[in-house]
C-alpha cells in the first residue's frame, strides 16, 4: 500500500510540475522589456528603469536613485552613450574623444564616488583587462576593465576598490559603461540583436 501511495504521489508531483512549467516560462518572458539604441536591441529585466537624455541612456537597476544621470552618485545603474556623448568630451580645459585607450570618466578632476557621495572617486589609469566581447551576432566590443577606488575627501584614505567595465563598439558608435558590476549585464549584451 505504501509503495502504491508513493507511486501515486510521484505521478501527481510530476504532473503538477509538467503543468506548472509552461506558466513559469510565460511569466519569465513577461518580466522583460526591450531597450533599443542606435540599431542595438537589448532584452532587459522589466524592473530596470530607462532614462534617455540626448545621446545618453541611463538604465537604473537598483531601487534607490535620486538623480538618474550618468555618473551620478548613489544611483545603481549602467550607462549607454552614443557618439555625441563620448566625442569631444570637455576634460581639463580641453576636449577628448573616447577610444578605449583611457577610462571613460566625466572629468579630469575628482567627482563623487558612485557608491557613496561622501567619498571621492579616484579613477584608474591602467586597465586590468582588455579583450573582445560578443554583443549580439556579428558585433564584438572592445571590452576593458578599469580598477578604481573611493577615498575619503580629507585624508585620501582608500575606503573601497571596484572595477568599471566598458564595452566599446566603434563601428556602431556605442559605449556601454558599468561602474556597479551590474548582475546579468554581460549576458544581456551578449544576447543583443541588431537591426
Amino acid at each position: 500500500m505504501r509503495k502504491r501511495f508513493a507511486a501515486l504521489a510521484l505521478v501527481s508531483a510530476t504532473s503538477l510540475l509538467a503543468t506548472a512549467a509552461p506558466a513559469f516560462a510565460d511569466s519569465a518572458a513577461e518580466q522583460t522589456k526591450t531597450l533599443s539604441f542606435r540599431g542595438m536591441t537589448l532584452k532587459i529585466p522589466a524592473d530596470w528603469k530607462v532614462h534617455r537624455k540626448g545621446d545618453t541612456v541611463v538604465v537604473v537597476t537598483g531601487l534607490l536613485c535620486k538623480k538618474p544621470e550618468a555618473f551620478a552618485p548613489d544611483c545603481e545603474s549602467f550607462w549607454i552613450f552614443g557618439p555625441k556623448a563620448y566625442t569631444n568630451v570637455p576634460v581639463g580645459g580641453g576636449s577628448v574623444t573616447y577610444t578605449g585607450k583611457y577610462q571613460f570618466h566625466p572629468s579630469s578632476g575628482v567627482i563623487p564616488c558612485p557608491y557613496n557621495s561622501r567619498l571621492s572617486w579616484m579613477h584608474g589609469e591602467k586597465a586590468s583587462y582588455r579583450g573582445l566581447r560578443q554583443v549580439g551576432p556579428g558585433h564584438k566590443a572592445q571590452y576593458t576593465v578599469w580598477p578604481n577606488t573611493c577615498v575619503t575627501n580629507d585624508t585620501g584614505r582608500v575606503q573601497s576598490k571596484w572595477n568599471q567595465r566598458e564595452w566599446f563598439l566603434p563601428k556602431s558608435k556605442i559605449l556601454v559603461v558599468d561602474a556597479w558590476n551590474t548582475y546579468g549585464l554581460p549576458s544581456v549584451l551578449k544576447r543583443a540583436t541588431w537591426s
